[in-house]
């Protein structure tokens, strides 16, 4: 059974929240648009290559809107995600822009560390984040004044207050897809024959690198699959770790 199969299943309230979603998308080109002609747009969707990514994806092409995507490629990704980037880059109407760990960095590491350094401790897992997608970050967002995000409050605990637009830190980050539901956004995906990455038909809710990713059983968290050795409340790789608490729920 596939992931549309037995996700797709839509919210009463999902024609309201699509709707929301594209004003906030549209609203954002316009806000964060280029400040002379040529320029790069102020703005940059990451893109992670799940589910909810795709639908954004989507969304940017579908609208036209003058938004860019990165993708940050760790060195560490399944086969199945490269081939979904290759893909991507080839049908995607915006631009794609590919970050990689600088490669000294992830040689020295492995070196000192081993290959599978991850499973020895979190402090060395949370190095090899630093590594393969923090450094990368901080260059795909340099220069940009927002972020747009696939984060919704459903994916976990850590995540349950995710607001709207998230103006707390110095870079505006939407997450346009807050509201939705694991059904939403496979909804979308079968209305609009949105491409994915096959591991989602083979219980991998949430991707990321392989080593660091497995499929999860039936009743286990949406978020299980990730670091599943780790204590549950250390499980985010540094990409949306606040150093505040989140702000009250804003609307846009």
């Amino acid at each position: 059974m596939s992931a549309i199969d037995l996700h797709a299943r839509a919210s009463a309230t999902f024609a309201q929240k699509l709707a929301e979603t594209q004003a906030v998308l549209t609203q954002a080109a316009q806000d964060y648009a280029p400040l002379t002609p040529g320029a790069a747009p102020r703005i940059t969707l990451a893109c992670s290559l799940g589910a909810e990514d795709m639908v954004l994806v989507h969304l940017v092409n579908s609208l036209q809107l003058n938004i860019g995507i990165f993708v940050l490629e760790t060195g560490q990704l399944h086969p199945e995600t490269l081939t979904l980037l290759e893909r991507l880059k080839a049908s995607s109407r915006a631009p794609v822009d590919v970050f990689t760990p600088v490669n000294e960095a992830v040689v020295q590491f492995v070196s000192r560390e081993g290959k599978d350094a991850m499973y020895k401790s979190i402090a060395l897992r949370k190095a090899c984040c630093q590594i393969r997608k923090m450094e990368p970050l901080s260059r795909a967002l340099a220069g940009k004044e927002a972020w747009i995000t696939g984060l919704r409050r459903e994916q976990s605990g850590a995540r349950a207050e995710v607001p709207l637009i998230d103006r707390s830190e110095p870079r505006v980050k939407l997450n346009p897809l807050a509201d939705w539901t694991w059904g939403d956004v496979w909804h979308y995906i079968a209305n609009n024959q949105v491409d994915y990455n096959p591991l989602h038909d083979q219980f991998y809710p949430s991707i990321g690198c392989a080593p660091c990713t497995r499929a999860i059983s039936l009743g286990e968290d949406f978020r299980a699959g990730r670091w599943w050795w780790e204590d549950e409340a250390a499980k985010e790789c540094g990409l949306h770790v606040k150093s505040s608490p989140l702000p009250e729920k804003l609307s846009s």
